[in-house]
């Protein structure tokens, strides 16, 4: 028995606990999925849209698709474990907006108020009664708008200042989609929770397969209801934490099974659970954390600010226009604001959960189902992934 027990594989509950809560992979991962998020925006921005799919080598057409999903992923993981500490809808709810809004509003603002102004080739006046100037506020409040009158005109990817941005809706569809269901208490039912995960991954499939592969998505592109199974799916995960193992093997073949999925006509449908497997099985990966990365992450910074740096840089002149230089002159301001919206922005907005109200004041109706009876611990946010 002693020595079946010695070889069992830690759960990834176990590999959790073990690690305080806290493992630094989870933290590298979210900074790597980052960064391939500026690559992969580095030759459309120099290039032109489209260019993905015809530059880059084919057989990494899996590991580009694979980014956002992947990012989706640890996101629900991370999340649904904030969720099971928060006993309080409402707080949760707070939460995500203290974690999301305050550095969201301020990039926003500053590309709005300082990049449009500066780059305009608008009259100043017309830029501000401009109804797109408007619109693009808006991008504060999670409602999506790409164009800035007058700005990167002259772009290979001309008028627009953030394409990034559209996964933010989505984000925000997750965290609805998580609350509604914490509400009606499906996640603490764990095999039809899964069940639903897997059923509704089957329909998108069949449904895609029925519609037929759209002419706008590209081999490297992921379907938006991908993401949002990803993040469910991550969900999933944490729910079966306790009987699932942390183990090398498994993550192989889920590494497997996803890359073999994501090259099949529609099989980025059904992948989500194995991406889910293999993002987790890497964040609870433990590397000691570098001096710069401890008590911070600058990964949303970097998501947020990225894109508006490489078309600020693609708007430098033709010589900028080069994948490689784009990344060599965008990666470093990227993170530089990044450093800048963790410490002044970020940091700060998530000082403020100290002050939201005690979860025994709030109703019981806003309890969610899976918590109760469960110690009530302070949360802690981590961070898209966050």
């Amino acid at each position: 028995m002693m020595a079946r027990q010695q070889t069992r594989s830690v759960t990834l509950g176990e590999r959790l606990g073990a690690l305080g809560g806290r493992p630094t992979g989870f933290d590298y991962l979210r900074l790597l999925l980052a960064v391939m998020v500026m690559a992969r925006h580095a030759l459309d921005v120099s290039y032109g849209l489209g260019t993905t799919d015809r530059m880059w080598p084919i057989w990494s057409a899996p590991v580009v698709a694979l980014i956002l999903p992947m990012f989706f992923a640890l996101s629900g993981f991370l999340v649904a474990g904030s969720l099971e500490r928060t006993p309080s809808l409402v707080n949760f709810a707070a939460l995500r907006a203290l974690r999301i809004m305050p550095a969201l509003a301020v990039e926003v603002a500053l590309s709005a108020l300082v990049i449009g102004p500066l780059l305009t080739t608008t009259p100043l006046g017309d830029y501000f009664r401009d109804p797109k100037f408007w619109s693009y506020l808006l991008n504060m409040l999670g409602d999506v708008h790409f164009h800035l009158p007058g700005v990167f005109l002259a772009n290979p990817l001309p008028d627009r200042v953030n394409g990034q941005l559209w996964t933010v809706p989505w984000e925000l569809a997750c965290y609805v989609t998580l609350m509604g269901l914490a509400v009606v208490g499906l996640v603490r039912r764990r095999s039809l929770f899964l069940g639903v995960i897997i059923g509704a991954c089957l329909g998108l499939w069949v449904t895609q397969q029925i519609r037929g592969q759209s002419p706008i998505v590209g081999a490297y592109t992921v379907h938006s209801p991908v993401l949002v199974a990803s993040f469910l799916s991550g969900v999933a995960i944490f729910a079966f934490r306790e009987r699932l193992a942390w183990n090398g093997v498994l993550a192989a073949l889920a590494a497997m099974v996803t890359w073999a999925l994501m090259e099949a006509p529609g099989g980025q449908f059904i992948a989500p659970l194995p991406i889910a497997y293999l993002t987790v099985w890497l964040g609870l990966c433990n590397p000691r954390k570098l001096f710069l990365l401890r008590g911070a992450d600058y990964s949303y910074g970097i998501y947020l600010y990225g894109y508006v740096i490489q078309q600020t840089v693609a708007g430098l002149g033709p010589w900028t226009h080069n994948g490689w230089i784009n990344m060599a002159l965008s990666l470093p301001a990227a993170a530089l604001f990044a450093a800048l919206s963790w410490t002044l922005v970020e940091k700060p907005a998530l000082a403020l959960r100290s002050r939201l109200p005690d979860p025994a004041r709030l109703k019981a109706a806003l309890r969610f189902p899976w918590a109760q009876g469960r110690p009530r611990s302070r949360p802690r946010l981590s961070g898209p992934g966050r």
